[in-house]
């Protein structure tokens, strides 16, 4: 499918949209790209859904040269969308985009019909002074590309999907890509507290999807019961999955992902 770009003023942002039916939008994770979705999307196009996926700011496609990369700045690129596409919608999130996915439903309930979270950032995570340091100075260039494509290896634990070397080739390539690189360490300097702060106040279904060996959490079981808890919502573990459980085991993950979102939809 064509890429098509929705204008947010300071730059724009990159979507594609395949299928027919209600709208499914799926945001990807810091240093990602919307092709993380690419086991995810043709089982929801083929379940009856339109479903749009999009890079984040200064990521894959879309426009460096934005002043804010948060959760709420990308909450508002997400609402912009719903509304550009015409929802309401059914959101994935993984990782950073499942914060940004919070706050958007506690935003704008009204255009926000459901969340699914995988490997959800949804509040900041509790990092010592030495590691964060050491994550800085792993980020700095001229290595930061070439440092983030050896460690993004390390999300996927479980069984790496065949074309994981082709997929962290378009990464570092879209990160050495104008000022992107740029963009996604501001990127990384950003905080989840928005997120946090708006829990309570979202009432969309959530189905919160966790791989049991994600190396992002201390305790991904914990992490997920937390975030499944404070959002009224449903956990469910994907057993030796990483980060990324939809792209290591599409074959569980999917026919989740279509039940819960057929539930969704038929109550919206």
């Amino acid at each position: 499918m064509p890429v098509s770009y929705l204008d947010r003023g300071e730059g724009r942002i990159a979507y594609e949209v395949t299928g027919t039916g209600p709208l499914v939008v799926c945001l990807p994770g810091m240093g990602d790209l919307r092709s993380v979705y690419r086991f995810t999307v043709p089982a929801l196009v083929d379940a009856g859904y339109r479903v749009a996926t999009v890079d984040l700011r200064g990521h894959g496609d879309s426009d460096d040269g934005f002043s804010r990369h948060d959760d709420v700045a990308l909450g508002t690129d997400l609402l912009a969308l719903v509304e550009e596409l015409g929802g309401p919608a059914v959101v994935l999130g993984n990782s950073m985009g499942a914060g940004a996915a919070v706050w958007a439903a506690a935003e704008a309930p009204d255009r926000i019909a459901g969340l699914v979270l995988l490997g959800p950032f949804v509040r900041d995570p509790d990092l010592n002074p030495a590691m964060n340091l050491a994550f800085r100075l792993l980020l700095t260039k001229p290595w930061g590309p070439a440092a983030w494509h050896w460690y993004y290896q390390k999300f996927y634990p479980g069984r790496p999907p065949a074309d994981l070397t082709g997929h962290r080739a378009r990464i570092r390539e879209s990160l050495r890509r104008g000022d992107h690189w740029r963009s996604f360490v501001k990127t990384t300097r950003t905080s989840h507290r928005p997120a946090e702060q708006r829990l309570d106040s979202v009432h969309a279904p959530t189905l919160v999807v966790m791989g049991t060996k994600d190396p992002d959490f201390p305790d991904p079981a914990a992490e997920a019961r937390f975030v499944a808890e404070r959002l009224r919502g449903e956990p469910l573990l994907v057993p030796d999955a990483g980060h990324y459980p939809m792209a290591e085991y599409p074959e569980l993950v999917n026919p989740e992902l279509v039940r819960f979102i057929r539930t969704v939809h038929a109550d919206a």
